[in-house]
Order: structure tokens, then C-alpha cells, then sequence
């Protein structure tokens, strides 16, 4: 088998060469609540009353600077996410840069002044790195790969399979702005006038968040969207998700392009949104404290955890049909993170 995009992508076929070529040869012992065979977005090491949360990402975004951002805000970005998702406070970041030869400095510099902006609004610090050049010709200009270290309470580690019947599902905002947007200024298609991708820190709300409680699930659906996310909690827990087309906040631009390129906008990477599963008894208190945050303005509650459909999720069409809401298989829009 020869490695393709789609093996990167998010979906079914990255799923099937993690399991079949990755951890199959791999002897992963978990060192706290959460190990590599949880394949979750970080794992955790066990230290006295705390876990070290640790979660690594690599960014292969092409362009490297679109509308809203760049490959140094989106690394940043996506690693600091990722910790907070697991419910940890984002401490530190290392820096990793494979650089082609011949890049411009100019922008390096810009790249890294982005990184920097966003740890320091994170109150993050950049405290290790490393940078290796290859030839020209052998690299697409950069390729920038960041580890992120958080930590939290013990027993307080948010888990994709900790979800339970009754849970209501939380979207933050608005779905398929960042893929859709830089598909669009990628191949010139226009909406990136009136559409910028939705790459932000997500930890100061999600601090808020987690003062209010109950929160059993959370995720930033970043590669293979909503739908992979919500498949992915499905399938760990055992359970199955209904949620409702009409609540599901969507950009008209991401509808017209998505509508446009034939591509299902419930697929296509966020970058910064997140998914929430919360008990139900919260869950209006965290919809109201989320609607309050500039991150969370546009948040709903698009679902719930249900005993039935065990592993699937369904999706209540706006004309009121139903259909299983299917995880990806590939990207239909590849190197966007």
C-alpha cells in the first residue's frame, strides 16, 4: 500500500493506517489517564495530584499565510487547543521548523511574530525548539511541528469516551469557515473577500467553561470536521448522537461554496471551534456563559447523547427526514492544517 493525502486527511483511511501500520508496531504503555491506545488529541502523564498533559501536531497549510491567519498562528493555535480540549491549563509549546532552502527571512520572521502573539495572549511560552533546513526543490517552503504541555487536577482529564446518554452536544460557533475560506483563496474562488478562516486560541473560553462544570466531551474539530468528531465520541462511548440540522450554525458563504465545490461543509476543518458534550442540567449554563465570550457568540445546542444508534450519529434533516451523518473518509479539502 503506497501512503496517500487521505491517509492524512482525518477520516477513515488516517483511522485505518494509525491502527493497521502505527500502533500495531508500537508497544505504548500509558504513563497517566490517558495513553496513545485512547487515541485522543494528547495524552497524559500521572504526577502526584496532577496530569501532564502533552499533545504534538505538525502543520503542512498551503498557502502558508490566507485570510485570517498563517502557519505560525494556526500551529500555535491548533497545539493550545487541543490541551485546553483535554480540559488542561496550556503552560509551554516547542517549536519545530523545517524550512526549505531559499525562504524568505522576512517571512520566517512574520511566521514567528504570529506564534508569539498568540502564546503571549495565552500567557504560553515558547521553551524549547529546533530548526532544520532542506534543499530547495525538496520541501513546499515550511513545515512547522509544535508540542504543547498543559496540566490539570487529577481525575479532571476530559476523555472523547466519557460521554452519556441524556449529554447535550454544544457547538461554539459557526462550522467549515477556516477549510472552506482558504479552499476559496487557495483556488481563487472569491469568497475569501467575505470569508476568513476561524483560527483563534480557544483557552480563555474554555476556562470559563470548565468553572461552569459538567462537561463530559470536548473537542476542536479540526481534520474531518463536526462529523468525524462526533463519530469519533459515538463510536468511544459506546452511545449514539442525534443532532439537529437547523441548530447547526452555519456561514451563508461556507453555504454557497460548499454548495458550490460539492463539498460537505459538516467535513471540512475548523480551526477554531469547539464541540462540547455537557450534562444535561448544564447545559444552559454553559450555553449562556459561551454566548458571552467573543469565541462562543454564536454558540448552540445542536444535539444529545442517546441509548440508541449505538457507534452512529444521525443527523435531523431541516425538511425533517433522517440520515446517518457519516464520518469522512478522506479531505475534500487537503492541506488546510
Amino acid at each position: 500500500m503506497k501512503i496517500l493525502l487521505s491517509h492524512g486527511a482525518g477520516g477513515e483511511m488516517m483511522n485505518r493506517l494509525i491502527a493497521d501500520s502505527i500502533l500495531k508496531n508500537l508497544s505504548a504503555k500509558a504513563l497517566g489517564e490517558v495513553g496513545l491506545s485512547d487515541l485522543d488529541d494528547g495524552a497524559s502523564i500521572s504526577l502526584g495530584d496532577k496530569e501532564l498533559v502533552i499533545s504534538t501536531d505538525s502543520y503542512i497549510v498551503s498557502p502558508i499565510f490566507f485570510p485570517g491567519g498563517d502557519i505560525g498562528k494556526l500551529a500555535a493555535c491548533g497545539t493550545i487547543n487541543d490541551i485546553s480540549m483535554m480540559g488542561a491549563r496550556p503552560l509551554a509549546l516547542s517549536l519545530a521548523l523545517i524550512i526549505e532552502e531559499g525562504f524568505e527571512t522576512s517571512e520566517l520572521e512574520q511566521i514567528i511574530r504570529s506564534i508569539d502573539e498568540v502564546c503571549k495572549n495565552t500567557e504560553v511560552s515558547v521553551i524549547t525548539g529546533d530548526t532544520k533546513v532542506m534543499q530547495r526543490g525538496k520541501l513546499d517552503k515550511i513545515v512547522i511541528n509544535t508540542t504543547g504541555i498543559g496540566v490539570v487536577e487529577k481525575s479532571n482529564v476530559i476523555k472523547d469516551s466519557n460521554l452519556s446518554p441524556g449529554d447535550k452536544i454544544i457547538l461554539s460557533g459557526t462550522v467549515g469557515d477556516h477549510g472552506v475560506s482558504l479552499l476559496s483563496f487557495r483556488e481563487g474562488f472569491g469568497f475569501e473577500t467575505t470569508l476568513c478562516s476561524d483560527v483563534a486560541p480557544l483557552w480563555h473560553m474554555v476556562e470559563k467553561a470548565l468553572k461552569v462544570g459538567g462537561i463530559t466531551a470536548m473537542r476542536d474539530p479540526t481534520r474531518g470536521g463536526l462529523a468525524s468528531t462526533l463519530n469519533d465520541w459515538a463510536r468511544k462511548s459506546n452511545t449514539g448522537i442525534i443532532v439537529r440540522e437547523d441548530k447547526i450554525p452555519l456561514k451563508t458563504e461556507v453555504i454557497a461554496a460548499s454548495r458550490m465545490l460539492g463539498i460537505d461543509p459538516y467535513t471540512v476543518a475548523n480551526e477554531g471551534k469547539a464541540v462540547i458534550g455537557v450534562r444535561r442540567d448544564k447545559a444552559d449554563e454553559m450555553l449562556a456563559v459561551l454566548r458571552d465570550t467573543e469565541e462562543g457568540k454564536n454558540a448552540e445546542i445542536i444535539g444529545e447523547v442517546i441509548d440508541k444508534y449505538n457507534g452512529k450519529v444521525i443527523l435531523e434533516t431541516i425538511v425533517g427526514g433522517r440520515r446517518i451523518m457519516e464520518p469522512p473518509v478522506g479531505d475534500p479539502v487537503p492541506r488546510v492544517c
